[in-house]
């Protein structure tokens, strides 16, 4: 057993993007946690995962320390767990157009650059689990099984006129030189689709300010969360990155892995109906867990037990 350690992969200089673009950055960064010589679990969340999946060194929370950690679902006892970064990272201050299936390849560099052949698992939510899904497609022989949580073969379109919002807003803030502002009111209206009209409504009273234009307590939370949200990503990023999944699209019969399906029937952005067809569609289904959760798209974050049993079920019989 041993902490958590950094790892690269250079990019070549002639790898390009199914778009003919080239990235901006050369390195790709990931993060080994666990038992060195375990079997390997790659983890990828939503577009703001980064490879910090577990707790860090000076004792900070990974993004999904309910899932990962010592006997936890994902057990680091048993496994080697791999994250990374997405690309594009901040360094660049330009948009790329960039698929599910690019960082798929991105993540195929990393895994040779570590002399990974085959991971046992790939766990994939939201985002992640549209890579997850293009990897399974591209890489059939190097992916075990796979576990996707809240995410399905194509974006929905009410999910990218709400991304498309975010994306103008960014691009009017950054040309008023007022990026960061963008960022933080974007973050504010993506909030409003994570989560459920359920949920606000207990969480939030309803009485109203006192003046027009003052401001009611969803807001002042709203108002929180973007402003906590604007150091953490760039305009360009975001437009990157929120693009890219609007642009994904899989062949669900392509894919012969034997997949683990979660999906949530209050979920917005991922809707049932689409897992549903996935589900009916996937060559190898292990198993179709769906279910009701106050918290909509962010229900893979808030509904650990849930979680904590599909996931302790898919890896049980991940050979040691």
């Amino acid at each position: 057993m041993r902490g958590g350690r950094d790892v690269t992969a250079d990019i070549p200089a002639d790898f390009h993007l199914e778009s003919g673009e080239r990235l901006g950055q050369r390195r790709l960064v990931g993060r080994l946690h666990g038992t060195v010589g375990a079997p390997v679990v790659v983890v990828a969340g939503g577009i703001s995962a980064d490879r910090f999946v577990h707790k860090t060194e000076n004792g900070g929370r990974g993004w999904w320390s309910g899932a990962v950690g010592v006997r936890g679902p994902v057990d680091l006892n048993r496994f080697q767990v791999l994250s990374f970064d997405y690309a594009p990272d901040a360094g660049g201050r330009t948009s790329v157009t960039i698929t599910t299936r690019d960082q798929a390849r991105l993540l195929a560099l990393l895994l040779d650059e570590v002399g990974i052949e085959t991971v046992a698992a790939f766990v994939g939510a939201s985002y992640g689990g549209m890579v997850g899904l293009a990897f399974a497609e591209i890489f059939p022989e190097r992916i075990d099984s796979l576990v996707v949580i809240s995410a399905a073969h194509r974006a929905h379109p009410i999910g990218t006129a709400w991304r498309g919002v975010q994306r103008r807003i960014l691009k009017l803030a950054a040309e008023a030189g007022r990026a960061e502002d963008g960022v933080a009111l974007a973050r504010e209206l993506a909030m409003t689709t994570y989560r459920t009209g359920e949920e606000f409504a207990e969480r939030f009273p309803t009485e109203a300010p006192t003046t027009a234009g003052g401001t009611y307590p969803v807001c002042d939370y709203l108002t929180a969360q973007g402003r906590s949200y604007r150091g953490r990503m760039t305009a360009e990023r975001w437009i990157s990155l929120s693009d890219s999944i609007d642009r994904h699209q899989v062949t669900p019969e392509a894919i012969k892995t034997p997949v683990t399906l979660v999906g949530f029937t209050t979920d917005r952005l991922a809707p049932i109906d689409d897992l549903r067809e996935l589900a009916a569609r996937l060559p190898v289904l292990w198993r179709f867990v769906e279910a009701p959760s106050l918290y909509g798209h962010d229900a893979f974050l808030k509904e650990e037990a849930l979680i904590g049993q599909v996931l302790r079920q898919a890896l049980k019989e991940v050979d040691q």
